[in-house]
């Protein structure tokens, strides 16, 4: 695990270990621990730039605001995009590469406590699956030249041994609770519950990012459980049902998650260097403890303390298979699906 004192040392270091002016995506940043990442970010860096994609263009102004009188030197910019939509998602991407050709950070946090059943967008995609993977994988694939570009460019400012160059993609779920899936049917068209689209998601995310990792060893991609966070998340959800989240959170006080801390400890995976992608691992530091792509890779699954989860049985068993690759071949043909090839 990783202290809150080693946490917060490794984010005061980032400019001296990175440099200046680095770059990060966060989508959900207008909310839980997309914002309270995004904070822990302009806090810690200097000269940087954050873009903040999500739908409450208000709380955006006001997160803006705040965080300009906090850092001057600093540039936040809002994007309003319902990312539910993959079209929304290319929207969203296509202002950001107008104007920077490096990506540092990757930060997916979107999501949607709905407990009602499947509910299909106009593209024809559950909108809770789609939330928590497919448009999550979309930023991905096409923000991929600028986390590859930011791995080429990236250079630290110690006089030290390289560590890394900053290219990482986090997505935060439930890193840890993988189950395997209904591989004839990774949509849910006829399979909808909401325990398998939640299994189907977390799995996804993961057997999805790993594959990816093996094959941009320069970046790291990290999937993380952020533990018991008092999040946007319960919007969705009626009275009742609000109530009774409300009650659960009363119960889990002990082992809540301050709202702050968690976006310190995202920050934390999302620059030390115990999560250093593939390429700068295996030549300077070996395979790190707990990483779970197999030997070299850079794919990580993070806990809420900041500890790698041991390996998974199911996700030796599709790497042994061959299930990764089959996983994201299928989101590349939704996507094709979806948006006609573009």
């Amino acid at each position: 695990m990783a202290s809150l004192a080693a946490v917060r040392e490794n984010n005061a270091g980032i400019t001296r270990l990175y440099g200046s002016g680095l770059v990060a995506v966060f989508v959900g940043g207008t909310s839980g621990i997309g914002e309270s990442t995004a904070r822990a970010f302009i806090r810690n860096t200097d000269a940087s730039r954050a873009y903040l994609i999500g739908r409450d263009e208000a709380r955006a102004k006001g997160i803006i605001e705040e965080l300009r009188h906090l850092k001057p030197d600093s540039q936040v910019t809002f994007i309003n995009a319902d990312v539910s939509l993959l079209r929304e998602v290319d929207r969203a991407c296509s202002a950001i590469q107008e104007k920077e050709e490096k990506v540092n950070i990757l930060f997916l946090s979107p999501g949607t406590g709905s407990m009602n059943g499947r509910d299909e967008t106009d593209e024809g995609l559950d909108k809770k699956l789609n939330l928590h993977y497919y448009s999550r994988m979309r930023f991905v694939s096409n923000l991929l030249p600028q986390l590859t570009k930011a791995a080429d460019t990236t250079q630290p400012t110690t006089d030290s041994i390289d560590k890394s160059h900053l290219s990482r993609v986090i997505s935060v779920l439930e890193a840890g609770g993988e189950a395997s899936l209904h591989l004839d049917d990774l949509s849910l068209k006829t399979n909808w519950s909401l325990r398998n689209c939640g299994k189907h998601a977390i799995t996804m995310n993961s057997v999805a990012m790993e594959h990816l990792a093996s094959i941009h060893p320069q970046t790291s991609f990290i999937h993380t459980f952020p533990g018991i966070v008092r999040t946007g998340l319960n919007r969705d959800l009626g009275t009742t049902a609000k109530c009774a989240i409300s009650a659960l959170m009363v119960l889990a006080k002990p082992w809540e998650i301050p709202f702050e801390e968690s976006g310190e400890r995202h920050l934390f995976a999302a620059t030390s260097t115990r999560f250093s992608p593939r390429a700068d691992r295996d030549r300077y530091i070996g395979v790190a403890e707990g990483s779970d792509g197999g030997v070299g890779s850079g794919f990580y699954r993070v806990a809420s303390d900041g500890s790698t989860y041991k390996p998974s049985k199911i996700m030796e068993q599709y790497r042994a298979e061959g299930v990764r690759s089959m996983i994201w071949d299928h989101t590349l043909n939704i996507f094709a699906q979806v948006r006609g090839g573009q």
